[in-house]
């Protein structure tokens, strides 16, 4: 195995400090949590604001359908023979 230089082993030695440190009982999401948390609610809300947008653009009434000729089909649908 290659030798760690001073700096590694430094830092090796604090981090190691510093998870003793740290209640193994409690668990937390953290600062990148609540940022990740935060742009998911960013971009919900920006989803929500351009499908209401969207949806007030929608033209709801239907055209009347034009009725069938009388003679051309029989009451199941079929043409007549």
């Amino acid at each position: 195995m290659p030798d760690m230089s001073a700096s590694a082993n430094l830092a090796m030695t604090h981090a190691a400090a510093l998870a003793a440190e740290l209640d193994k009982n409690k668990v937390t999401p953290g600062v990148l949590g609540f940022l990740v948390f935060a742009a998911l609610a960013v971009g919900v809300w920006l989803l929500m604001k351009s499908m209401n947008r969207h949806m007030g653009r929608v033209n709801f009434e239907e055209a009347p359908q034009d009725p069938a000729p009388v003679g051309d089909k029989d009451t199941t649908g079929r043409a007549a023979a």
